[in-house]
């Protein structure tokens, strides 16, 4: 299992901007640091603002900042938000000999939610108490 480039890229945003609280933060400083492409970001900054884990500000002195505490920023929550909740395979999708006796689907539902129980014990907060993360994200200039 692999999440999505929009879930990475959504808890990179996040880990930066937490990291540069003390300040507006902006698409072009995020892109330059990882070496993505604004266009990208845009993206996910939006999701991430309709979601009210970012406040946006437009303008000459505009900028990204955290809207709400990384302590209320659960990585379940997050991650079920980028990725969607839906089953790891989808059985009705295409005919399947073993529909109505298969038991993969029970399997993988019960994996799926042990996934989202070990990231339910963890916030933003959480992972941004290693110094040398929070510390290399500091290094931006």
């Amino acid at each position: 299992m692999q999440l999505s480039r929009f879930t990475d890229y959504t808890l990179r945003v996040l880990f930066f901007v937490a990291t540069n609280e003390d300040r507006l933060v902006t698409l072009a400083e995020i892109a330059d640091y990882y070496g993505i492409s604004i266009e990208h970001l845009r993206k996910v900054v939006h999701a991430l603002s309709k979601s009210d884990y970012l406040a946006t500000y437009r303008g000459k002195n505009g900028g990204i900042k955290l809207a709400r505490p990384t302590s209320d920023m659960n990585l379940a929550d997050i991650v079920v938000q980028a990725e969607g909740e839906q089953p790891l395979i989808n059985c009705g999708q295409q005919m399947c000999r073993l529909t109505g006796f298969c038991s993969l689907q029970g399997a993988l539902a019960e994996a799926q939610k042990a996934f989202t129980d070990v990231l339910r014990k963890y916030t933003v907060e959480d992972l941004l108490k290693n110094p040398k993360m929070r510390a290399e994200l500091l290094n931006t200039l």
